[in-house]
């Protein structure tokens, strides 16, 4: 019996997850979206992978450019990952009005303030129902400060130790 999406939604907003901007660039258009489903994949070679939602420009420029990068939100920065999802009405260059973005070395766009930061070359493209899952080789790793954001439950939340 197939499981019932509503409650898959549900389910999965239990599994907290770090918020992240995932960006590209192509033809010199910036392209991000808000993501929480970005993990490692291995470490030799260093790689990590992306689920993006494939109506997205964000999905196209990374298709298009081959490129991405992930930036891991700072907390706070609750503001900025809602404009990246969306919320408000930007969308495309608009979002990128907020925030103190550099490009890297190949143009992609890149949070100054992430505590941490990947840049990435794409290896591999799977499409799987809305989604295409990009495995990116990671050409460049930035540390910063400060602590991650994390979203569970449709809310951020912040870290403390136990």
């Amino acid at each position: 019996m197939p499981v019932d999406p509503g409650l898959f939604r549900a389910a999965m907003a239990r599994f907290p997850g770090a918020v992240t901007i995932v960006t590209a660039s192509h033809g010199g258009a910036r392209r991000g979206i808000t993501a929480t489903a970005v993990c490692s994949v291995t470490a030799d070679p260093p790689s990590l992978l992306a689920c993006i939602n494939r109506k997205t420009g964000t999905c196209a420029a990374i298709r298009a450019g081959g490129r991405f990068a992930v930036n891991l939100l700072p907390d706070p920065s609750g503001p900025l990952a809602m404009r990246f999802a969306g919320a408000g009405g930007a969308s495309g260059e608009e979002k990128f009005t907020e925030g103190d973005w550099r490009p890297d070395a190949f143009g992609v766009p890149v949070l100054a303030s992430a505590p941490v930061g990947f840049s990435c070359e794409v290896s591999e493209a799977i499409d799987t129902g809305s989604h295409t899952i990009f495995i990116g080789r990671i050409t460049e790793v930035r540390l910063g400060e400060g602590a991650a954001l994390i979203y569970e439950q449709s809310r951020f939340h912040r870290l403390s130790p136990l």
